[in-house]
């Protein structure tokens, strides 16, 4: 029986939303290839022409129609002056999941629904489900949201804002295999993007040097480096904003010896311009260790939170993950974990998994 369903894949120009439309044609949808053309500034090489060019061969190959959707003044808006708002308090933001959110299942998603589609779909590394629940004594539906089969490759990290409304309307074709039987299936497909290189780096933009890229937006401004134990002045940087917790490069000491043991970064003040370095190491021992972290912005997939159960989250793509539990009290929701954790940097994302399923995540306070 043919499944005339209609579905809008976004493609990228790359291998796995290409395998993704592919797929979806064979099983017999109504498939759609959409490009998502986003900002791109002035200072950087452009890309997107030739990535809507491929994604437009792929189309061509398939013999699906092909949208092209401006979401330029969104990308814009909600991911680049979020992450420049975000560098400039001395949070660190997470761009790729702003991106998900606003553009891919936000700007791309209601677009989509808008012209008639049943379901999105992108080549992200994930898994959706269906499952059953009671609910006063009712069966209802409720979309699970799981990592993908490719360890290597899960992109649920990036995914933890989506929420029942996105997921009930949502494939990811490739989730439930590797990357390198996606590679097969494009050559057997006959798709042009077959053999093309993975993108790496921020969403759309691709792979940019960080400080290069906010060194657009702010000043340089030399500041002291502040040693944790001693609280004495061991070097200078150019501005708090353009680092990160935990990063050992970029900065200038005043190294007495060549072999010097190298300082990581556990602090920055923007509005000293200060950044405090330690010798120690997380594989020595965690970083300025805590075992309760507050989060904000929380989503919970299922609808509601796992209050006091054992979970695990991470705090980093592909950070392995760790036990805790989450709480919550008159100010909000707390993570507690079961061993000393670093502390993490304001503003990124900390997810959360059980047997494989991830569960929702929250920005770090």
């Amino acid at each position: 029986m043919t499944n005339m369903k209609k579905v809008f894949v976004g493609l990228s120009g790359g291998v796995d939303s290409s395998v993704s439309a592919a797929l979806l044609k064979r099983d017999g949808y109504d498939v759609t290839g959409v490009f998502i053309k986003a900002w791109y500034p002035d200072f950087l090489t452009c890309t997107w022409k030739e990535d809507r060019r491929d994604a437009m061969r792929v189309c061509a190959v398939l013999d699906i129609p092909f949208l092209t959707i401006d979401l330029e003044k969104e990308y814009k808006k909600e991911v680049i002056d979020y992450m420049i708002r975000e560098y400039a308090e001395g949070r660190t933001p997470n761009p790729d999941v702003m991106c998900n959110k606003a553009i891919k299942f936000g700007g791309f998603f209601k677009k989509a629904m808008a012209l008639g589609a049943d379901y999105v779909a992108t080549g992200h590394y994930a898994r959706v489900v269906e499952a059953r629940q009671d609910l006063d004594d009712e069966r209802s539906v409720i979309y699970k949201m799981l990592e993908a089969k490719d360890d290597n490759k899960d992109q649920t990290y990036f995914l933890w804002t989506l929420t029942q409304k996105e997921l009930s309307h949502t494939l990811f074709p490739v989730g439930d295999m590797p990357k390198s039987k996606v590679r097969e299936l494009a050559e057997e497909f006959g798709l042009p993007t077959a053999t093309k290189k993975d993108s790496q780096g921020l969403c759309f933009l691709g792979k940019v040097d960080l400080k290069d890229f906010l060194g657009h937006y702010f000043k340089e401004e030399h500041g002291d480096v502040i040693d944790d134990e001693t609280g004495e002045v061991v070097g200078t940087h150019n501005g708090a904003w353009f680092y990160t917790v935990g990063e050992r490069r970029g900065f200038v000491t005043f190294a007495e010896t060549p072999d010097e043991k190298p300082y990581y970064i556990i602090a920055k003040d923007v509005k000293k311009n200060t950044l405090t370095v330690s010798h120690k190491t997380s594989v020595d021992a965690p970083l300025m260790p805590t075992r309760e972290i507050r989060i904000t912005n929380a989503n919970w997939i299922s609808g509601s939170a796992p209050l006091r159960k054992k979970i695990s989250a991470r705090t980093r793509y592909r950070q392995e993950l760790v036990n805790c539990k989450v709480g919550q009290d008159a100010d909000g929701y707390f993570v507690e974990f079961d061993t000393d954790q670093s502390v993490v940097s304001a503003g990124q994302s900390i997810v959360f998994y059980h047997q494989g399923e991830c569960l929702g995540g929250a920005v770090v306070e």
